[in-house]
């Protein structure tokens, strides 16, 4: 998979803006994208 297909994906696009920022736990990150997106953390994890 090519990184530009990777940023095709808004989940995915939302989890490197999150890091961008800076570090955060894993816990955040699926909470944080859970919260936008409304999926679960399993399907954050996928």
């Amino acid at each position: 998979m090519h990184g530009f297909e990777v940023l095709a994906d808004p989940v995915r696009r939302r989890v490197l803006e999150l890091l961008a920022v800076g570090a955060h736990a894993a816990g955040e990150i699926g909470a944080a994208i859970g919260a936008e997106f409304g999926i679960s953390q399993p399907a954050v994890s996928q």
